[in-house]
């Protein structure tokens, strides 16, 4: 789950390195995000010379989570860390490459690019 002022990791090849969460998008008090859930973070650290810059707020789709979710058969899936992909207004992502696994809920809430540009889908 990721929160206001949870730290993660950037999945994709934007430029952003340690996005910070500062909103999570939904209903007006939603607290958490969970894999596939829209937030709004700023951007920490970034790689020089490229488009995306330290302090820049951006969008971003969250792909993993460290705190475990259940799925219908009843498996919980868990990953090692938090990441998530940077998108623009009409959710596509900003990079050309995504970076270690994504869940599988991520194309069931229609970010199909996403999940055609992973390595390998869990």
């Amino acid at each position: 789950m990721i929160q206001p002022q949870s730290h993660s990791n950037v999945a994709d090849n934007s430029g952003a390195r340690k996005p910070m969460c500062i909103r999570v998008l939904g209903t007006s008090n939603r607290k958490y995000a969970s894999t596939g859930d829209i937030i709004i973070a700023v951007v920490k650290e970034a790689v020089p010379n490229m488009p995306l810059k330290k302090s820049e707020a951006v969008r971003a789709v969250v792909v993993r989570t460290c705190k475990g979710m259940k799925r219908g058969n009843g498996m919980i899936m868990r990953f090692d860390d938090n990441a998530a992909v940077v998108i623009n207004q009409e959710g596509n992502p900003k990079g050309t490459r995504v970076f270690g696994p994504v869940a599988r809920e991520s194309r069931e809430c229609n970010f199909a690019k996403i999940v055609s540009l992973a390595p390998e889908v869990l």
